[in-house]
């Protein structure tokens, strides 16, 4: 029976191996190759190699085609020394990846020779016992993990999405909330808007929602806004920084404000609509895809779109639409996925059926087209009471 030294010279003659001083060489060149790190927690913990991806040996056959799709990639696997980096190598042309090496005297080669160290923020024990299950999907991690605390998402509204979008977003950890709405908790508010509870009533939208959300994740900071959002307040609003706009707006005038607003200051926004029992969802990013204003170029009249306030909603369907917005805001900050852009996803809770719409960016859309006629805001309010005209 063999030796483990004599596996590791057998594997070290059937891969191949780069000094560390090489290696930082190749990341100047055309195609760099990425730097796999297969040490444990502790050892990651305490410094890597800079643009690392991370996966511990024990869980690398299983999770190292989620991390890294294109086997045709180069890879450069390191550990501590370069003994176990040497089977992980072996185990990556196994499973076809084409391009594997293996860093000489690993990680403390490369420190010895003054590279490029990285340390890394770490997440608190508590912090890891709650987004445990987050750290065990390779497409979020650690490193993801830190990018949903470090995020800064804005709800416009509180209310039926805005309350299933900010609660799974509050427990996935997304670090700051923002929440703009102007109304106050209503008992018909309950049925539905599950962020609110009888205690809350009268009370304003946005403080209910903050005392609820931070009990949920003390490392969620909420920043309400008691305002209705308007074209004088919404600069000052979107100038906080935001990485991207749950629009959880219940009237025309606000989610054709909340559109141009967003394209001009280039943040995505999450777009979600219910009424009675169908629901839509889909991503606006500007500069990749269409706007709110190429899928809708005019509101249509009140009569053919009453609120829910005058046609109903039936409770469970905010929850579905809102939770598939807050799955969207999950993709965008993480990077991972494909988005709704250019998507126009439709539910029908009476049938449980989802059905899709190819939306495409309008050329002549007079705020995201190529020669825009809309260059400020306008009186919102009055654009969506004009009738349009058919001539």
């Amino acid at each position: 029976m063999a030796t483990y030294r004599e596996l590791l010279a057998q594997v070290k003659e059937e891969i191949e191996e780069i000094s560390s001083t090489a290696a930082q060489e190749l990341l100047t060149s055309s195609e760099p190759p990425l730097f796999v790190d297969v040490r444990e927690p502790d050892e990651w913990e305490e410094g890597h190699i800079p643009g690392a991806v991370y996966v511990t040996r024990g869980r690398l056959e299983q999770q190292i085609e989620g991390l890294v799709p294109d086997k045709s990639r180069p890879l450069v696997v390191y550990c501590s020394g370069g003994s176990r980096s040497a089977f992980a190598a072996k185990s990556l042309q196994e499973l076809g990846y084409e391009e594997v090496v293996n860093l000489l005297g690993g990680f403390t080669d490369w420190k010895r020779n003054g590279l490029d160290v990285t340390v890394p923020r770490v997440l608190s024990p508590e912090q890891r016992a709650r987004y445990s299950r987050h750290l065990l999907i390779p497409e979020v991690g650690e490193e993801g993990q830190q990018r949903l605390l470090d995020a800064r998402v804005l709800l416009v509204g509180a209310g039926g999405l805005g309350s299933p979008a900010s609660l799974y977003l509050a427990a996935a950890g997304v670090g700051t909330l923002g929440i703009v709405d102007a109304d106050v908790v209503d008992e018909s508010n309950l049925q539905r808007q599950i962020v609110h509870s009888t205690n809350s009533l009268g009370e304003p939208k946005v403080l209910s929602a903050k005392r609820t959300i931070e009990a949920l994740n003390p490392d969620v900071r909420v920043k309400p806004f008691e305002e209705r959002l308007t074209s004088e307040n919404i600069d000052r609003i979107l100038g906080e920084r935001w990485d991207v706009i749950v629009d959880g707006a219940d009237n025309f005038p606000t989610r054709y404000l909340v559109n141009d607003a967003s394209v001009w200051h280039g943040i995505p926004v999450v777009h979600g609509s219910i009424f009675r029992f169908e629901g839509q969802a889909t991503v606006f990013s500007p500069g990749d895809g269409p706007c709110y204003r190429c899928l809708f170029p005019q509101p249509p009249p009140p009569e053919l779109a009453p609120s829910c306030a005058e046609g109903g909603v039936l409770g469970v369907l905010p929850g579905i639409v809102g939770s598939l917005q807050a799955n969207e805001v999950l993709k965008l900050i993480l990077g991972r996925g494909e988005t709704l852009a250019g998507r126009l996803l439709l539910f029908d809770a009476l049938g449980t059926t989802l059905d899709e719409v190819n939306v495409r960016r309008d050329p002549y859309c007079p705020v995201c087209g190529d020669s825009p006629t809309i260059t400020e805001y306008v009186d919102y309010v009055a654009f969506c009471s004009t009738p349009v005209s058919h001539s």
